[in-house]
């Protein structure tokens, strides 16, 4: 079973897919994927600075994601132009790991801007982490340090709450404990166990 999951940021996504896999399930995680086909040495980094020029370079020679970031959040334009790069070697590589997953297996394709990448239905289910946006915005603050016009900028970036719910087949909320985010992901897991 093809699983998409996906939630905006400071959602909670990357504890659901967390729990997925302590669940059994197995997780592609693209923003994992995302670095590793830009990593040091590779063509996809090879093409963003093609595309984009040495200054989004450390000295090191690896990607700087902070000066790419502030690039494309800045630019819809330039974030296209980095999309274009990025998501078709994401996609050919979590493609190259679901093949290797279990016949059997719940295959979760952890994917941040799965509805803006219009490929919700290509999965039999999609599991969509939810939270009020004004929760996003404040844990943005708390825990990383953003200011509120930063926090408010990441989310404008990004499908709305409501594009994410539309594409959703099962909604996790996660606006309370760690103990009730848990129970209600295992109850998820438990059907797309049953379905699949």
């Amino acid at each position: 079973m093809r699983v998409g999951l996906t939630g905006g940021i400071a959602s909670g996504k990357s504890t659901v897919s967390a729990i997925l896999a302590e669940l059994g399930a197995v997780v592609v995680d693209a923003d994992l994927l995302a670095r590793e086909v830009v990593a040091r040495g590779t063509p996809g980094l090879a093409a963003v600075v093609a595309e984009f020029g040495d200054a989004v370079l450390t000295p090191e020679g690896d990607l700087d994601r902070p000066a790419m970031g502030a690039i494309v959040f800045a630019d819809p334009e330039a974030r296209k132009r980095l999309e274009a790069i990025i998501h078709p070697l994401v996609h050919r590589r979590g493609a190259e790991l679901e093949a290797q997953a279990p016949d059997d297996a719940v295959v979760v394709h952890d994917i941040p801007l799965l509805a803006e990448g219009g490929r919700a239905g290509s999965f039999d289910a999609v599991l969509v982490v939810d939270v009020p946006t004004e929760v996003q915005v404040e844990r943005m603050v708390r825990d990383r340090g953003w200011s509120r016009e930063e926090a408010e900028a990441r989310i404008a970036a990004q499908s709305s709450r409501e594009e994410r719910l539309a594409i959703a087949t099962d909604v996790i909320d996660n606006t309370g404990s760690l103990e009730d985010l848990r129970a209600r992901v295992t109850q998820v897991y438990a059907d797309l166990r049953a379905r699949a």
